[in-house]
């Protein structure tokens, strides 16, 4: 008896989610995807901070709902640099040396916040760009279910700490974007079973005005997201450079826009 009392908690011990595993979903279009091509210094990546696929990536040997070395590309194979790359990068390089850092990332150039939102991404992909209707195919036109599933299955193996978002060029100048965001957020809060007052949403802005964003405008739509949506955070995109279409960030940039990401997350673990 005490033997099998001792085989089922050694199973359990060794089935249930690693406390020291911190996982974090992403979300958003091309700026989240990446669109910087990685260079040599962005091979060197820790073995404590990991990457899921969220969709079969064969260019990179990489199988949907496995865990490798966060590596970029993190999102889809051929996609790039993103800010995820040194979020995960600055989380362990400042965090205890037990814990390890998870990343999933799904992400849709192009797209507007209604391709995440479940009642109305098939409209949206219906009256999508070909190119658009590809990308969403690979995720089984739902993004948003694809995500929930990868969060599920990295339940299973640690525990959801954040959740990131780079979306808004698609909708630049929609005020209505703020609630669009809390109805997307708080519904991979009930699907996934979170509670909001634990697990944040850092919500980075598009390139800015001040170096020529031409969509930054949108930052001030951004900014009103903390007023209606508990628990989220503007990450500042002040003075990254774009890589020279005043749209996308320069490799240099999501470097620097990561770590910013990582910092605000480090003070709300604190």
């Amino acid at each position: 008896m005490k033997k099998l009392l001792l085989l089922i908690l050694i199973t359990f011990a060794l089935s249930a989610p690693d406390p020291n595993f911190h996982v974090y979903l992403a979300f958003g279009q091309s700026n989240m995807e990446g669109n910087a091509r990685p260079e040599a210094q962005d091979q060197e990546c820790p073995e404590r901070f990991k990457m899921m696929a969220a969709i079969d990536m064969p260019q990179s040997g990489r199988k949907k709902g496995e865990w490798y070395t966060a590596k970029p590309p993190l999102c889809r194979d051929g996609t790039g640099l993103s800010p995820c790359d040194y979020f995960g990068r600055e989380l362990v390089k400042n965090l205890p040396e037990e814990i390890s850092v998870g990343i999933i990332n799904v992400a849709v150039a192009g797209c507007g916040i209604d391709l995440f939102d479940d009642d109305k991404a098939a409209g949206y992909i219906s009256t999508a760009a070909d190119w658009l209707k590809n990308i969403a195919r690979q995720y089984g036109n739902s993004p948003y279910k694809v995500l929930i599933e990868a969060g599920k299955k990295a339940q299973e193996s640690g525990v959801i700490k954040g959740i990131l978002l780079h979306q808004g060029e698609s909708n630049t100048g929609d005020q209505n974007w703020p609630n669009n965001v809390k109805k997307i957020y708080e519904r991979i809060l009930k699907d996934l079973g979170l509670n909001g007052a634990e697990v944040p949403l850092l919500i980075g802005e598009v390139v800015n005005s001040d170096v020529g964003g031409v969509c930054g405008s949108h930052n001030a739509v951004i900014a009103k997201c903390p007023d209606v949506i508990p628990n989220s955070h503007v990450v500042k995109s002040s003075m990254l450079k774009s890589g020279g279409d005043n749209l996308h960030f320069s490799a240099e940039s999501y470097r620097e826009f990561g770590k910013r990401y990582a910092q605000i997350m480090l003070g709300l673990l604190k």
